[in-house]
């Protein structure tokens, strides 16, 4: 699982488009993804319209990436039906960084923009999908080839491992 360390952040995509057989392994990646009583709480919005990109690109002020990427993949949570609603929240968060992971594995870059919590991103992501209140995005994760290239830092703290027994 190399993967985990090689994962960095992309915010800069050549302008290259991704090929629908990357997008589908990485879907199928990203409902891999364990959930709270394997209730998989989620749904996914693969955004290529350049018009429905620079919306969701003005989500928040951190979301400006987005504008130049060629897809972004937004993991939606279903609010209904759940067995575990309150955990849902949970499971979108690993289904997103199998997300991550998978495009890393494939040659791609992205980055995890958040949305949720924040209502007034929440509001204008669904504005931008056009999805209802059974339905709220997540995350958007602008997808592409990297336009930049870097090492992972390295995060690893001995000091924060407490072993007992």
């Amino acid at each position: 699982m190399n993967e985990i360390f090689k994962r960095i952040s992309v915010r800069k995509f050549e302008d290259k488009p991704v090929e629908q057989e990357k997008i589908e392994q990485n879907m199928k990646a990203a409902m891999a993804a364990p959930s709270a009583g394997n209730q998989q709480p989620w749904e996914y919005y693969v955004v290529r319209d350049r018009e429905t990109i620079e919306k969701l690109a003005k989500c928040s002020p951190y979301s400006g990436c987005a504008a130049k990427a060629p897809v972004v993949i937004v993991p939606c949570l279903k609010t209904e039906g759940l067995h575990f609603p309150e955990l849902g929240e949970i499971d979108l968060a690993i289904t997103t960084e199998n997300i991550l992971l998978e495009i890393t594995s494939l040659g791609l870059g992205g980055v995890w923009l958040a949305v949720t919590p924040f209502e007034d991103r929440m509001e204008k992501a669904d504005a931008a999908l056009g999805i209802g209140d059974k339905l709220h995005a997540f995350a958007l994760v602008p997808v592409g080839y990297p336009a930049e290239d870097r090492p992972q830092q390295d995060r690893y703290d001995e000091t924060r491992i407490h072993y007992i027994g």
